[in-house]
């Protein structure tokens, strides 16, 4: 069964085309690229009508948390999708989703039903919900993802993000992938997702390549630029 609670440190680096050659060079004998090959993901993140969970997740407090719908490649209404509550606590991520048709995710987040089953993390999600009252579809994210993972570390996994797109029409996991661009063509969200430090390799690579840490929250980034789209300002 796939495991639906994450604990871990990710860490993120913005890579130019360069950098990132030079990281996949680092793999070579040490990191695997997952069997299904590069995916799209896509998510619709849910937030109060004035923004409250984005605007405090920029505020960056010790603690702070998300609800997204998530999906892999663009589905169907009866095929299965995940919600994921994603919470950040000193700098430790902690991931837990349960796992539905995308039909129902979205008419249980709109009020219409019950979760289908009961355990501990749809209780969780239930009372995130109730707390933050009036949530609704904010922003539909999408990228490109390249995963990677440890031949000798099961708590290592890596990841390239390139194409992150974003928009608020058809925020629907059913409707064409697509979206207004985040970044550059040549530019990739790399992260680094880990139970304990990053291994010396990987930071050697990462320090040849000039690569610096980056801060960088994809909601956050699709929020700044619908802010500057409707008043010209950045938002806090």
């Amino acid at each position: 069964m796939e495991n639906n609670i994450f604990q871990r440190f990710e860490i993120k680096y913005m890579l130019d085309s360069r950098q990132r050659a030079i990281v996949e060079q680092a793999f070579r004998g040490r990191m695997l690229p997952d069997p299904h090959g590069e995916s799209s993901i896509c998510n619709i993140y849910y937030d109060t009508p004035d923004y409250r969970l984005i605007r405090d997740s920029l505020e960056k407090p010790v603690y702070k948390e998300k609800l997204r719908l998530r999906s892999y490649g663009r589905v169907m209404p009866e095929e299965k999708v995940f919600l994921e509550l994603k919470k950040k606590y000193r700098g430790v991520v902690y991931k837990r989703r349960i796992e539905l048709a995308e039909d129902q995710a979205v008419a249980y987040m709109a009020g219409r039903c019950e979760l289908p089953y009961d355990c501990q993390i749809g209780r969780e999600i239930d009372y995130f919900r109730r707390f933050y009252r009036g949530l609704e579809p904010a922003v539909y994210l999408c990228y490109d993802r390249s995963p990677w993972f440890s031949a000798e570390d099961p708590n290592l996994r890596a990841t390239f993000d390139k194409n992150i797109r974003w928009r608020q029409e058809d925020m629907d996991l059913s409707a064409p992938i697509g979206g207004e661009a985040l970044l550059l063509p040549h530019q990739s969200l790399f992260e680094v997702k880990t139970a304990g430090a990053i291994p010396l390799w990987l930071v050697e690579a990462l320090d040849r390549s000039g690569a610096r840490k980056a801060s960088f929250s994809k909601y956050g980034e699709a929020y700044q630029s619908l802010c500057k789209e409707r008043i010209g300002v950045t938002c806090a």
